[in-house]
């Protein structure tokens, strides 16, 4: 399974080019796994821009036929997930979350 790994910090400044860097990632790899796994487990600093992020992953994911499951989602991430309202679309194979 390919793993994308979420940086430690996620902030406005920061979401354009994680969202760029993790997507070349994405696109880099081969057709292979249908399951892309997102490793939020380092995300320590952040903002609703993380949420961002994730969707923008599992935009990309899904238009190159693959799917996002995301693992080790800090608890205040999901939290914000709820509050935008965009819960069911970033916690969709949510394992981990600590």
């Amino acid at each position: 399974m390919a793993t994308l790994r979420l940086p430690e910090r996620i902030t406005l400044r920061e979401a354009r080019s994680v969202l760029d860097t993790l997507g070349a990632e994405l696109s880099g790899q081969p057709s292979g796994p249908a399951v892309v796994e997102v490793d939020a487990s380092a995300l320590a600093q952040f903002d609703s821009s993380a949420l961002g992020v994730l969707v923008g992953l599992h935009r990309r994911a899904a238009t190159a036929g693959r799917a996002c499951r995301l693992i080790g989602m800090p608890p205040r991430l999901t939290e914000l997930a709820r509050l935008y309202g965009v819960s069911e679309l970033v916690a969709l194979g949510t394992q981990g979350a600590a």
